[in-house]
């Protein structure tokens, strides 16, 4: 059998399949990406048990755990358990801290499935505060740039050509302005800091000692950056990207209107989505109509109605172009006009997108310590 492991670096530098025994509540907090979680009890059976713990003591409550999965329910999860280890030979299960609920799981595939199976051991609590410490290093020990620029320059197609960026609206599932929400939702911030600290991980472990990031405000949508990064991102050095308006209005249209437009359709059908997707422009533009005053959210809310209205007669998605480049010209440039004078000592290069992504490139880490 292989052994127990505490190797959480490996385990996630490489990837390793792994299943999560921790009850679905537990799971839905926070989790790590790829995991699979077949949980020893339900989340009623969790909170019945812990319940008796805490009025009967520990012997009482194991007894009652063994009542409540057993018979057909037992078999049932040992099965699912069984299916996941001779699927993933190579991987390990885990609970909260490595104690009870995995070493259960573990002696019941070997005593009943013939499976001997290794668990993670301090389980779910000591990978996640390896990951912490993880970010808490990095933050402390590499060099960052932010890469800045106006809305639509493209800085996140800049960022995916870059061996050494983090994408921080990616690990949020968010575009980071005030129309960025996805149709998929957010991760919850355990996630989003754990998704984070492996990808910091494992570009550490390639040689990276210093990262670029995109300007962000402290939370791109419901995830909040540490608060380090935060910090760091207001005095490191910035790369300000630039672009035609034209440009940055066909880029928005492609990813605002008919890649969004496109998700909703996908994820709820054609006639659903379509209203989904109207629904969801039009709350974003309310969502901002304090910031824009009355007569300008009048004036491009009814430019995109009458887009939708088009659209949604087959006359393409062109009509769309009104309100984006008034929302552009009107409010997002020029606040960024007044970032870019208060952050201009440190800029340290501008340039269009092949320019910016050359210097980034050429700037790139020099294999350093992991």
């Amino acid at each position: 059998m292989r052994a127990d492991t505490s190797n959480y670096r490996d385990l996630f530098l490489d990837n390793v399949p792994m299943m999560d025994a921790r009850a679905p509540v537990e799971f839905a907090k926070g989790a790590f990406p790829g995991v699979v979680n077949l949980p020893l009890m339900t989340d009623e059976e969790r909170e019945l048990v812990g319940i008796c713990y805490k009025q009967r003591g520990q012997q009482a409550a194991i007894e009652l755990g063994h009542r409540l999965v057993g018979g057909a329910v037992k078999a049932a999860r040992l099965d699912a358990w069984a299916a996941f280890a001779k699927a993933h030979p190579d991987g390990y299960l885990y609970c909260f801290r490595g104690g009870l609920r995995s070493q259960i799981v573990q002696q019941w595939l070997r005593d009943e499935a013939g499976i001997a199976y290794p668990r993670v051991t301090g389980g779910y609590k000591a990978m996640r505060g390896f990951l912490l410490d993880t970010l808490d290093r990095a933050l402390a020990e590499c060099d960052f740039l932010v890469l800045g620029g106006m809305t639509g320059t493209g800085k996140t197609e800049v960022l995916r050509r870059l061996d050494d960026a983090l994408d921080l609206e990616g690990h949020a599932n968010h575009r980071g302005s005030s129309f960025g929400k996805r149709v998929s939702g957010q991760p919850t911030q355990i996630n989003f800091d754990n998704a984070l600290a492996i990808d910091i991980l494992r570009k550490r472990a390639a040689g990276h000692a210093r990262f670029v990031v995109e300007d962000e405000g402290q939370a791109v949508g419901s995830c909040s950056l540490p608060p380090a990064l935060y910090q760091g991102m207001q005095r490191h050095g910035l790369v300000w990207l630039e672009d035609s308006l034209e440009n940055r209005k066909q880029r928005i249209l492609r990813d605002y209107v008919i890649d969004l437009g496109a998700e909703f359709v996908a994820a709820h059908g054609a006639e659903q989505g379509q209203a989904l997707f109207a629904q969801r422009l039009r709350q974003s533009l309310d969502n901002i109509a304090r910031r824009l005053g009355g007569e300008r959210h009048k004036r491009l809310a009814a430019i995109m109605d009458e887009a939708l209205r088009g659209q949604a007669l087959g006359l393409g998605v062109a009509g769309h172009l009104g309100w984006i480049e008034g929302l552009l010209s009107e409010y997002y440039d020029p606040m960024y006009v007044y970032q870019r004078q208060q952050k201009a000592s440190r800029i340290v290069f501008a340039g269009d997108q092949e320019a910016v992504t050359q210097y980034l490139q050429a700037r790139g880490a020099a294999p350093g310590s992991s």
